[in-house]
């Protein structure tokens, strides 16, 4: 068992659970909805501790994902939305780059997803310090999964378009291209298993992450045995020869798809009993208390996938908390207390230093800024975390603490941007200038809005989201107007849903 006073280099091994458009309220332990039972999300929970304000750095899975890996706001490097997006460039170091300095045994499982991937460039699994990887570049099929059917022969197979809408695209071990046909969610989990046993064996810290696809859409690829258990129908996947494709993607997302939230809910179901299985390794193995597991999702719940992110506002897509603010939590049986919650504001960013900080030693390439912090304070229940958080896609930005809340969704490409989500995902990202006072509710409607009462709040956030990015951007304040709020927004975002191109 780690005492608390030595944990800085202690070296525990290290689960990173990462889920896909997790609704924030469809968890049973918050006891927000009646059709939701994830028992095992459960038991993480009462284990450890609750992150309720652990944040993301973007409402949509690549960006959020790019900045995660690295510790630094993705738009460093220019990563704002879905045609922006990338991996960080060198010398930017991964987390499992970081780790390895220190000894550490790395794998990933699951899915990649963090701009135009394409195999074997730096955004692959192993081409960024995993040791193992299992995982399916996303990017390859506009940002999705399938969740059952993956072959290298899929475009032979299938048609370059069937392939394509679908994710039949091969998954990839070790950077080599493979079939497979089993339920992802499953798949994911025997990989990571499989490596948690292997590094106990050898008897090295290790360092395993896991990016389930669930729950993100299409959630009806279910198992026959699964639908035949839920009573649930089986549901076509896109066929060239019988559909349009984007009058057949409207149809089968919110509002339109029939049984949707219940097939939402059953592949919430199968990851919360995958999670079970790897919980139940560590367990078997009498390694709780030398295991930091983390838990948390890539954005806020979909609109389109029927995920349910009460009691927050708004969704994926959007600047509102339900777009950014997301289920967290921390395992570490004998250091993080059970059953506890902590109120510091806390981000995605802030898992590579302070894995850093348990992994001993000088690991972090200081010649690159590193913006998330080492939360161990805040796991130990002391006060920390971020005074503020930003976020930013290039036509809506936020500023956030633990008090207020500044939105800003305005001009013509945001009201283009607005429009457009509207008719393609059914995602309200609102319009104007918001004020809230985040700390004392979570109502972000109109009638909350205070920006008219407190000009000088609004004076006072709208500087220090210059000032921020004035540093992310590297460029000076009286330069932002024009290079963030218009050319860059006129000459990719608004060409970018005018082609509807999705990538989710």
């Amino acid at each position: 068992m780690v005492k608390k006073e030595n944990i800085q280099g202690s070296q525990p091994n290290i689960v990173l659970i990462v889920s896909d458009d997790h609704g924030y309220g469809d968890l049973g332990f918050r006891e927000e909805l009646s059709d939701i039972a994830t028992p095992n999300l459960d038991r993480l929970r009462a284990s450890g501790m609750l992150l309720e304000q652990g944040y993301v750095s973007a409402p949509i899975c690549s960006p959020s994902r790019a900045g995660l890996m690295v510790g630094s706001y993705q738009q460093r490097w220019g990563a704002k939305w879905f045609d922006s997006s990338n991996f960080a460039p060198e010398p930017y170091l991964s987390i499992p780059e970081v780790l390895k300095q220190a000894g550490y045994r790395s794998g990933y499982f699951g899915k990649v997803h963090y701009g135009p991937d394409q195999p074997g460039t730096r955004a692959c699994p192993d081409q960024h310090g995993f040791d193992e990887s299992f995982y399916g570049l996303a990017a390859l099929s506009m940002g999705r999964l399938h969740y059952l059917k993956h072959e290298v022969a899929a475009e032979d197979k299938f048609g370059k378009e069937n392939a394509e809408r679908n994710g039949f695209y091969p998954m990839y071990h070790n950077g080599e291209p493979v079939d497979c046909h089993t339920h992802l969610t499953v798949e994911f989990a025997n990989r990571a298993i499989g490596f948690i046993d292997e590094s106990l064996q050898a008897e090295v810290p290790y360092f395993c992450m896991v990016a389930f696809n669930a729950v993100h859409n299409f959630a009806w690829q279910l198992p026959d045995d699964e639908l035949r258990q839920r009573n649930l129908p089986a549901f076509p996947d896109f066929d060239e020869a019988k559909h349009d494709y984007y009058d057949w993607y409207d149809g089968v997302i919110m509002p339109h798809l029939e049984n949707g939230r219940d097939y939402y809910l059953a592949q919430l179901d199968i990851m919360d009993r995958e999670i079970g299985r790897i919980l139940d390794k560590i367990e078997a193995a009498g390694e709780q208390e030398n295991t930091l597991i983390i838990y948390l999702t890539d954005n806020g719940g979909s609109p389109c996938n029927y995920g349910n992110n009460a009691p927050l506002f708004g969704t994926k897509y959007s600047l509102y908390e339900g777009g950014v603010r997301v289920p967290f939590i921390a395992s570490w049986p004998g250091v993080v207390e059970a059953n506890s919650q902590s109120r510091n504001l806390v981000s995605s960013l802030d898992l590579l230093p302070t894995f850093a900080y348990l992994a001993g030693g000088e690991l972090i390439n200081q010649s690159y800024p590193t913006d998330g912090k080492n939360i161990i304070p805040t796991l130990l229940g002391q006060d920390g975390g971020h005074k503020e958080l930003y976020f930013d896609t290039g036509f809506q930005w936020s500023v956030r603490d633990q008090e207020w809340k500044l939105r800003n969704v305005s001009g013509e490409e945001a009201r283009d941007a607005s429009r457009a989500l509207k008719d393609t995902e059914h995602a309200d990202i609102g319009y104007g200038t918001s004020l809230v006072p985040i700390g004392q509710s979570l109502d972000e409607s109109d009638e909350a809005n205070q920006a008219t009462d407190r000009p000088d709040l609004v004076a006072y956030y709208q500087k220090r989201y210059k000032q921020w990015a004035a540093d992310v951007y590297g460029t000076t304040e009286d330069n932002l107007s024009e290079s963030l709020n218009t050319i860059s927004i006129r000459i990719t975002y608004f060409s970018f849903f005018k082609r509807r191109l999705f990538f989710f």
